[in-house]
């Protein structure tokens, strides 16, 4: 792959991505899509024999994980490989890591040392449970971030035990909320002109992403417990089954509620007491949601969805991914993206969801193999033929 024109709102930024598994290489991959020229630097393919990422690298989930990264590889164990970092850095405006808090100290690569460098350098840090703190140097991945940070205990049926979500989400938010900081960072550097140290973790964003689930415990007392498909706070939403399949319906509020019911052709549940307001839902939702759901069952799938969207209700059907992806509105959306690989052909990957209107993201490169962009990107931080053949000789790259 040859470099390309970056465009977007970042471009002219340069990152260095020292990230690994996913959360940092979504922040990275933020920044990548955007426009920045994110550098991705891994260890020499001799150091990660038999590592599974490395073995995975064609595999779906890499390409869509690293499109937009040029890579090298930098051994940083060797003294030589962190002069090479260093002087990268110098020059850097962004490096993301995700280390465990003590790995970057012992290999030199700290925000300290390498901000002494480049005062302008921001410096992203993703971890498992924070920089500081009892456990700062535990390793953390997504499924253990799940369960400390809440989220297990209010996914899936009620009595059915803890439940993951079927997505990394506590990895995903990381890397967003990260690349929001940087972003932060960036746009502050215009006032001081200094950089600075960002960071969260696994778990801090999980927290965070607990949301009005955490309010109720912080402002209540109230620990939310597993509601299965219904909304815990706002009723009647929830999945409901109809002649040949399920839908989403959201009818929570007086004005829905009247409106579901009349679409339903269920006028007469507006006459039950139990169910005459916001409270009263509340307190009765098993026998709101069967009531509601007997009406709903006498209907097909297509039937309510559209009866419900025409009467202003939120309703819609419960898709599998292929069907997300044939759906004419993704389709209009355009969630998808082709990007051309020299080794994989035409590739399909999924688009940033926000939309700037005159500087839209950009998927212009496929991810790139280990150590694919070695000479170029030494030859634009100032080596020379030379000086990269001598670090290749002492095993630096």
């Amino acid at each position: 792959m040859t470099s390309v024109e970056r465009k977007g709102p970042l471009a002219g930024l340069t990152v260095l991505d020292l990230t690994r598994a996913r959360a940092g290489p979504t922040a990275a991959r933020q920044m990548g899509d955007w426009g920045a020229d994110v550098i991705k630097i891994e260890s020499p393919e001799r150091l990660d024999a038999g590592d599974p990422v490395g073995d995975a690298r064609h595999d779906a989930d890499f390409q869509n994980l690293h499109r937009n990264k040029r890579s090298i590889t930098i051994n940083l164990k060797s003294p030589e490989g962190v002069e090479v970092l260093k002087k990268l850095a110098e020059q850097a405006d962004i490096l993301i890591e995700n280390y465990r808090p003590g790995v970057k100290d012992r290999l030199g690569i700290n925000y300290e040392t390498l901000s002494a460098i480049n005062p302008r350098l921001i410096y992203g840090s993703i971890s498992g449970f924070g920089q500081s703190g009892p456990y700062r140097d535990r390793p953390g991945v997504d499924q253990i971030a799940q369960g400390m940070g809440g989220l297990m205990s209010i996914t899936g049926l009620p009595g059915q035990g803890p439940v993951r979500v079927g997505i990394p989400i506590s990895d995903l938010c990381a890397g967003i909320l990260l690349a929001q900081s940087v972003l932060l960072a960036v746009i502050e550097r215009f006032q001081s002109g200094e950089g600075q140290w960002v960071h969260t973790s696994l778990l801090e964003s999980q927290i965070f992403m607990l949301d009005f689930q955490a309010a109720r415990w912080l402002q209540k007392g109230v620990v939310p417990i597993q509601a299965g498909n219904d909304h815990p706070t706002g009723m009647p939403t929830g999945v409901f089954k109809t002649t040949d399949g399920f839908v989403n319906i959201g009818a929570a509020g007086q004005k829905l509620w009247e409106r579901c019911c009349h679409a339903m052709k269920a006028p007469e549940l507006l006459d039950v007491p139990e169910f005459a307001d916001g409270p009263a839902r509340h307190k009765n939702r098993v026998d709101l949601m069967r009531a509601l759901g007997e009406a709903v069952e006498r209907f097909s799938s297509d039937d309510v969805i559209t009866l419900l969207n025409d009467a202003g209700v939120p309703c819609g059907p419960i898709y599998s991914i292929d069907e997300v992806f044939a759906d004419p509105q993704t389709q209009h959306l355009e969630m998808s993206r082709p990007v051309d690989s020299a080794l994989l052909g035409e590739l399909d990957v999924v688009r940033q969801a926000m939309s700037l209107s005159r500087t839209p993201s950009e998927i212009h490169s496929p991810s790139p193999e280990r150590g694919e962009h070695n000479d170029e990107v030494l030859a634009q931080f100032g080596y020379t033929p030379d000086q990269v053949d001598a670090l290749r000789h002492v095993g630096a790259l």
